[in-house]
Formats: structure tokens, sequence, C-alpha cells
């Protein structure tokens, strides 16, 4: 059994997709395969004109540390660091300086400036995942991975989470690619890509809650 089959999609620069489908259709492996964190059994993984299949591991890691960022649904922030140095930690260990304007206006942009003090035990859940999104974006990604961002999140944390995806590509012109359940979350992307069974579907281009949520009505229960 294949968990993906004849997957093709390509993503554009300053685009938001969206990538839906029943529990078991194979959106994580997708996304980790398309991030490089996954080595497809056949196929290719182009970004900028270089094959991820391909590379070898160490450069592999250089790209994904300099070219990509990852927001998934575990914070996966260090207990012992606060929120200004989580947001800085991967830039500084890829020997990157970050940019201290962007960085700043990412912190505002997410409501994080009176919290870069604090420790994530200190931070409720919705401020977790933003110091997580700005420490994704700091470094100025071509692409953002978001696996189930706002799973664990109330609807008002989900909502300052996506707008803050939605305006690093209104107003950045960045890529984001995003795993979700959410119909609501889904409508602010620019496109809805369906997978089930481990192939694409169909796809859904300026989605609205009703007709996301109308498609995916059609599968019983995610």
């Amino acid at each position: 059994m294949h968990a993906l089959r004849g997957v093709d999609a390509v993503f554009r620069k300053g685009e938001f997709t969206a990538v839906m489908g029943p529990s078991g259709s194979g959106k994580s492996t997708f996304l980790h395969c398309a991030a490089g964190l996954e080595r497809p059994d056949s196929g290719a993984v182009l970004t900028q004109g270089r094959d991820l299949v391909r590379l070898p591991e160490r450069e592999l890691t250089r790209l994904r540390a300099r070219t990509f960022g990852f927001v998934f649904q575990s914070f996966n922030l260090l207990p012992f660091l606060t929120a200004g140095e989580n947001i800085t930690l991967g830039p500084r260990l890829a020997g990157l300086r970050p940019d201290p304007v962007w960085r700043d206006g990412l912190v505002r942009a997410l409501g994080l400036t009176e919290r870069l003090d604090h420790r994530p035990a200190e931070l409720s859940g919705g401020q977790r995942q933003r110091v997580a999104v700005a420490r994704a974006l700091v470094h100025r990604p071509c692409v953002l991975f978001a696996d189930e961002p706002t799973g664990n999140l109330d609807s008002r944390s989900s909502a300052r989470v996506l707008d803050a995806l939605r305006r690093t590509v209104s107003e950045h012109g960045q890529t984001v690619v995003m795993v979700t359940h959410d119909p609501v979350g889904a409508a602010r992307a620019d496109r809805v890509l369906f997978l089930r069974d481990g192939t694409l579907g169909e796809e859904l281009t300026a989605p609205d809650p009703a007709a996301v949520l109308d498609r995916v009505g059609h599968w019983g229960d995610l």
C-alpha cells in the first residue's frame, strides 16, 4: 500500500495553499516529502531547481535551514529559553544573523512584544504557537510549511495565527503550504488541494468556508 501515489503539485511564490483530506489520506506525508523531511521512494521534489530527493543529507539539512520554515501542531519550543531566544535560535544555529527590523515587525504583528522575556511555561497555548510562527518566519524562508498549526488552539488564537500566515503571503510574497482539518482556516488560503487515499483529487480556488465545508461533508467524519 502506498502512502502517496502519483501526486503532482506546484506551489508558486506568493501563494497560500491549504491541503485537506480525511484522516489517513496522506496529508502529513505529502507535506513532509515536499519539505524534504521524508524522501519519497520515487519521483522528484524540486525547489529552486534542486531535487531534494537526490541531495546528500548534509546539503538537504542546510537547504531546509535556509530556505524553509516549519510550524507544527506541537510548539517544539525549548523550555529553558525565553520567547525571544526561541524565535532567533534557528537562524543562529545555522550561522545566520536575523534582520532586527524584520524580527521586530513579526513580533509586533503577532502580538508578542510584551512576551519576549517569558519562557514557554509562562505563555498561553496561543502565545506559544505565535512564537513558533515567528521562529519559522524570522529568517524569511522561501516556503513556510505548517502542519495543523491551529489544531491545539482556541478560535481567537487560531485567527491570530492564520492572520500571520495570510500576511506573510499577501504582504511579503512568501509561499505557505498548510495542512489543516479546519474549513475556516482553509478558506484563508488562495486554494485548497484535497487528498484522498494518497492521491490528489479536486482543487478549489478562491475558497470560502461554505464551499470547503461542502466538499469536506462528502467524506464523513474526518
